[in-house]
């Protein structure tokens, strides 16, 4: 069954409820979890996924689980799929 109201991009979320929140920056995030700047930049804004590998990053510096990202990101897009 399709959801009526597109499911928040996992980017948003990090950076709602963890970058700002935390105090965090990216450039921190980037050197605490070992993923780029760039790529988390690209996240952040939505451009870019979470992979399994940035999954299992942010779940240890931000004490989550990886499966929290993960299903994030596939309840997006699965959303994204269904609509176009």
């Amino acid at each position: 069954m399709k959801q009526k109201r597109k499911p928040t991009h996992p980017g948003k979320v990090l950076d709602e409820l963890y970058i700002k929140p935390l105090g965090l920056n990216l450039q921190k995030l980037a050197d605490r979890s070992q993923v780029s700047h760039n790529t988390l930049l690209k996240v952040r804004s939505g451009r870019a996924s979470i992979t399994p590998a940035i999954a299992i990053a942010l779940s240890k510096v931000l004490g989550t689980t990886p499966q929290l990202w993960l299903n994030l990101q596939q309840t997006y897009d699965l959303w994204v799929k269904e609509t176009s």
